[in-house]
């Protein structure tokens, strides 16, 4: 079994920076490609943005281009969401999600086979 811990969340001003992390763990001899996604109360879960496997291929959700960007370290079984000029409307609950042996990115949440807890992020005004 796959597990994943997310970490890095807490409460920032408008136009501030967080890194969050997305820890893989269990069968982790396999490949994944890695999304983070966010959720408010009362909405639905929404694509943020999405790495592939080897890292050389990554799609961001429209709201966070420019401003978001994901990376991984396959030596470290973890990816990264850094999030610079932050706005109040980032505030969410952002998950890490991993789909195993896939070889490219993927924006579509259904197609995920694993999820973190999720960490808080509040920004704000």
């Amino acid at each position: 079994q796959v597990q994943l811990v997310e970490s890095g969340g807490g409460l920032v001003q408008a136009g501030g920076s967080l890194r969050l992390s997305c820890a893989v763990s269990g069968r982790t001899g396999s490949m994944y490609t890695m999304g983070w996604f966010r959720q408010v109360p009362g909405k639905e879960r929404e694509f943020v943005s999405t790495i592939s496997p080897n890292g050389a291929n990554m799609r961001y959700g429209d709201s966070v281009k420019g401003r978001f960007s994901i990376s991984r370290d396959n030596s470290q079984n973890t990816a990264y969401l850094q999030m610079n000029s932050l706005k109040p409307e980032d505030t969410a609950v952002y998950y890490c999600a991993a789909i195993q042996a896939r070889n490219s990115w993927s924006i579509s949440l259904g197609e995920y086979d694993y999820w973190g807890q999720g960490t808080q992020v509040t920004v704000s005004s």
